[in-house]
C-alpha cells in the first residue's frame, strides 16, 4: 500500500517547499494580473506591481480577496480563462444572495483529483476499496470531489449523493462498501438508523469514513467510532479554493495536512489581518497557486484556526491546520462573549442523556442578548423521570455556563424531534436585528 500518494510533495523539506511556493507565486501573480481585470484594479489601486513580488514573503503586499470581491463579479468576472475552456462549474450559497461561482478547466479537474487523492491515501483507501459517496452531487462539490479522488486512487466509486437513508444504508451492506464520504452530522444519521432499523453495524463493512463540510467535535469523532467501529479521518476544503481536498487528516490525527504546494495558507489576526505566529488562533486565508480558471490571491476564508509547520510523525512535512473551531463571520457575540456553537456540541456529547442534535435560538429581548439551546434527548435518557430531568437541565445549564461564560436557557427535546439533514447541520436561529 502506498504511504502518500505524492511523496516529493508531500514530504518535501521546507526550504524546498518555500522555494516551489516563490516560484509558483510569481508565476500566479502575473497571470492573474494579465487575465483578471477585477485583480488588476485591485493591485492597481493597492500600488502593487507583478514585478514587486520576488518570493512567497512578498505574498504580504497583495490585496486581500474575499466574499464581496466574488459578488460583484458574479458570475464570470473573475475566471482567468475563456469559457471555451472551462468543462465544469460548481457553485455555493451566499450571503450577499448571489451564488460563489467557480469554474474549472480539464487541468483543475486533474488538480482536484490529486488533492482528493492524497486525502484518501491517507486513510488508506487503495484499489479494491468501494467508496461510497454520500456528499450531495450537482453544483455542491463534496460529491464530484469524493468521486474523483476515489476513482483517482482507483477505487470502486458507488456515487449514491444523499437521500433515502434506508436505502443507503441497503447499499452500504450489499455492496460492501469500505469507505464512505459524508457530513458528521449525517454519519451519526446512518447510525442512529442502523439502530432503529435492527441492523448490526457489523453487517456494514465499512472501515473508513472520510467526513466534512461542517464542524465536528472530538466528542462526535469518538461517537461515530464507537457506533460504526470504523476509522474517521477529517477533511477540509471549499467551494472558492478548489471544494473538499485542500487539507486532510492522517492517522496522527493531530491537525488537517495542507496542500500547500497548490494552496497556500496564511493565519492571519481577524482585526488587523496581520499574520500570527504558528499555534496562535486566528483566520485562515488561502493563496491558490495552480488553479487555471479561478486563481484566487489571499482569500479571506473566515474560519478559525492554528497553523503548524513542524513534520508530522506520519512523514509529511506539509503544513498543518487545526481543526477550525468556527467562523469569524459566523461566530455569534452574545452579551459581549464570543460563541461558537463548537463548544456547545462538546458540552451536550459529553453528557449520555443528550444526543448530537441541537438548537441555538438567539433573541433579544429590550436590551438583553437571550440564548436558548434547544438539546434533544437521547433513547436512553429517563425521560418519565422528572426529577432525573431536572437534574440534568440545572447540570447542562451549569456545564454551559462554565463553557461560555454565559447563562442560557435549556429546553430538553424527545429524541428524534429536531429535523435531520442530510448535508450540512443547521444549527443556528438568530433572530436579532443586528443591522
Amino acid at each position: 500500500m502506498n504511504q502518500y500518494w505524492e511523496p516529493k510533495y508531500e514530504t518535501m523539506s521546507r526550504d524546498e517547499m518555500t522555494a516551489l511556493q516563490s516560484e509558483r507565486l510569481v508565476k500566479c501573480v502575473q497571470y492573474v494580473y494579465d487575465r483578471v481585470p477585477h485583480y488588476r484594479r485591485k493591485m492597481d489601486a493597492a500600488g502593487v506591481a507583478p514585478g514587486d513580488i520576488r518570493s512567497i514573503e512578498d505574498i504580504v503586499k497583495l490585496p486581500f480577496t474575499d466574499k464581496f470581491d466574488l459578488a460583484e463579479t458574479y458570475p464570470y468576472g473573475m475566471f482567468a480563462v475563456p469559457m471555451e475552456e472551462v468543462v465544469e462549474l460548481h457553485a455555493s450559497s451566499g450571503t450577499t444572495g448571489k451564488q460563489k461561482v467557480v469554474g474549472y478547466t480539464r487541468a483543475d479537474l486533474e488538480l482536484w483529483g490529486d488533492s482528493m487523492a492524497r486525502t484518501f491515501t491517507a486513510g488508506h483507501l487503495q484499489k479494491g476499496d468501494i467508496m461510497h459517496v454520500s456528499y450531495g452531487y450537482g453544483l455542491f462539490t463534496g460529491g464530484l470531489g469524493g468521486h474523483y479522488g476515489a476513482q483517482r486512487v482507483g477505487a470502486v466509486t458507488v456515487p449514491v449523493g444523499t437521500g433515502n437513508t434506508k436505502r443507503q444504508i441497503q447499499i452500504l451492506r450489499d455492496f460492501g462498501c469500505t469507505a464512505i464520504c459524508c457530513t458528521p452530522s449525517y454519519m451519526i444519521y446512518i447510525a442512529e438508523s442502523l439502530e432503529q432499523m435492527g441492523v448490526d453495524p457489523s453487517e456494514i463493512k465499512l472501515k473508513s469514513g472520510f467526513l466534512g463540510a461542517e464542524p465536528w467535535t472530538p466528542a462526535m469523532r469518538a461517537e461515530i467510532e464507537r457506533r460504526l467501529n470504523i476509522r474517521t479521518y477529517d477533511i477540509y476544503g471549499l467551494t472558492e479554493v478548489i471544494g473538499p481536498g485542500v487539507a486532510f487528516e492522517c492517522d496522527e490525527r493531530t491537525g488537517l495536512h495542507v496542500n500547500e504546494d497548490h494552496f497556500y495558507p496564511e493565519i492571519l489576526d481577524p482585526d488587523t489581518l496581520l499574520p500570527v505566529p504558528d499555534g496562535v488562533l486566528g483566520e485562515l486565508a488561502f493563496t491558490c497557486f495552480t488553479k487555471e480558471c479561478f486563481p484566487l490571491i489571499r482569500y479571506r476564508t473566515r474560519d478559525l484556526c492554528t497553523i503548524s509547520h513542524e513534520p508530522c510523525a506520519c512523514g509529511r512535512t506539509l503544513a498543518r491546520i487545526s481543526k477550525p473551531v468556527g467562523r469569524s463571520d459566523d461566530m455569534l457575540i452574545i452579551r459581549g462573549v464570543n460563541v461558537f456553537p463548537s463548544q456547545i456540541e462538546a458540552v451536550l456529547l459529553d453528557l449520555p442523556e443528550t444526543s448530537p442534535y441541537y438548537a441555538l435560538i438567539v433573541d433579544r429581548v429590550g436590551a438583553l442578548d437571550t440564548l436558548e439551546i434547544q438539546v434533544e434527548l437521547a433513547e436512553t435518557a429517563p425521560v418519565d423521570e422528572v426529577r432525573a430531568m431536572e437534574n440534568l437541565s440545572k447540570k447542562l445549564r451549569s456545564n454551559i455556563e462554565s463553557t461560555l461564560g454565559i447563562a442560557a436557557q435549556i429546553k430538553l427535546l424527545p429524541p428524534h424531534s429536531l429535523p435531520r439533514v442530510e448535508g450540512k447541520a443547521k444549527r443556528v436561529e438568530d433572530r436579532r436585528n443586528l443591522k
